[in-house]
């Protein structure tokens, strides 16, 4: 299955926090719950508090709060996002994309029905937002087909651009980081997507460095533009280099 354990995870957060790190754990996942995806983390021994992880659906929430919003999302994360808006099916101010799944739901929420109607309503003037762009994502099977395709569609057929939310939009990020009070110059940005994380990081002043875990691919770093400050192995060599530099 997917979200295995990466080995050292848990041991690399604990050294982080040792040395004074302040922590933000910042993801593009539009399938879960942020209280779900916290509860998971600390499941394999990563020790954080659920106001730590920082979730797409719950900042597109705050974005569009008080609009009525027609949501293509996962039904895991429509609390998050019923807490600031309200959920319809007709009538909608905003078009909400989220992202696919390894599960039969991913089929139902994509259906041709469902598209349609967020093509009429976009079409009637509904802002078209989506959780994230991303063309595929990392499953334990392979690469899978995510909802950005969906979302180009729609695009495409009504003649608009989507507002995009999550990574690697700059406001995505500096969300975060007013979060722990820091600046781009502070921070590091570490992930396994060299576009989305590495990329989005760099463009506002953040560092990046890259893991050759879950969606890396040795192809993706040769094109990147920006390149990242630093690839290592994994999390679990993060502690390393972050002593390394400040020596």
């Amino acid at each position: 299955m997917s979200g295995e354990p990466i080995p050292g995870a848990a041991e690399a957060v604990r050294a982080l926090r040792a040395e004074g790190h302040r922590l933000r754990f910042v993801t593009n996942n539009t399938t879960r719950a942020r209280a779900g995806l916290a509860g998971e983390l600390q499941g394999i021994g990563i020790e954080l508090d659920e106001n730590e992880v920082s979730t797409t659906p719950i900042a597109a929430g705050k974005l569009l709060a008080g609009m009525r919003v027609l949501a293509l999302t996962m039904a895991s994360v429509r609390g998050d996002l019923a807490a600031h808006v309200t959920l319809v099916e007709d009538g909608a101010d905003a078009v909400l994309l989220g992202g696919a799944d390894e599960t039969a739901e991913t089929g139902e929420v994509f259906a041709y029905e469902n598209l349609n109607r967020a093509y009429a309503a976009v079409s009637d003037g509904a802002r078209l937002v989506c959780l994230h762009k991303n063309r595929w994502w990392q499953t334990a099977a392979g690469p899978l087909l995510d909802a950005g395709a969906f979302v180009a569609g729609l695009e495409y057929a009504a003649q608009v651009e989507a507002e995009i939310v999550g990574k690697p939009t700059a406001a995505y990020f500096k969300s975060a980081l007013a979060e722990l009070d820091s600046t781009p110059s502070d921070a590091v940005m570490v992930g396994d997507d060299v576009e989305a994380d590495i990329g989005g990081a760099k463009r506002i002043g953040m560092r990046g460095v890259l893991v050759r875990t879950g969606k890396f691919r040795p192809a993706a770093l040769e094109e990147a533009d920006p390149q990242p400050d630093a690839v290592i192995d994994s999390i679990a060599d993060l502690p390393a280099w972050i002593e390394a530099e400040a020596a």
